[in-house]
């Protein structure tokens, strides 16, 4: 490319070709790399799960952590009161909050329980962030025990 005879559609390719080109076109390269960029983050949020979605897949997750004491998932145990998701505005990566009790709160097994619902993160792409709060009211019961659970450990 002749650096005095540069076109705004040019690309250029060498050190020298880029200077001219900025001399020339200033405002045009900026625009371009703005438009490039917004253009790259469209298509990541588009990749996005939603909230819901990203919900579900949590769900998914959960039911893959058995109670060390148990022969049940979690979520089917009845541990898991609430999730939500919402999207980190910064990041556009999902964060979740999780509600859950465990079945006694002396459980001994406690903080296993909370670790594997954290790292889910390490496991599910989008997802930047789980925050684990810990109640005991309203207390766990076998009423919280999907059907599934019951049958599992002989309650039905």
């Amino acid at each position: 490319m002749d650096i005095h005879n540069i076109k705004e559609d040019d690309v250029p390719t060498t050190s020298a070709e880029l200077e001219a080109y900025e001399a020339k076109f200033p405002k045009t390269i900026q625009s371009n790399i703005n438009a490039k960029m917004l253009e790259e983050r469209q298509k990541f949020i588009d990749k996005q799960p939603s909230d819901g979605e990203m919900e579900e897949k949590i769900v998914e997750h959960l039911k893959q952590i058995y109670d060390p004491e148990l022969p049940v998932n979690i979520y089917d145990l009845g541990l898991i009161y609430r999730i939500e998701c919402w999207t980190n505005e910064v990041s556009m990566l999902k964060m979740c909050k999780i509600t859950m009790t465990l079945t006694s709160a002396t459980c001994s097994f406690s903080q296993v329980i909370v670790d594997l619902v954290k790292s889910i993160v390490s496991r599910q792409s989008g997802l930047e962030n789980i925050d684990v709060d810990i109640v005991f009211d309203p207390p766990w019961g076998q009423a919280n025990m999907t059907d599934e659970a019951k049958l599992a450990m002989g309650l039905l």
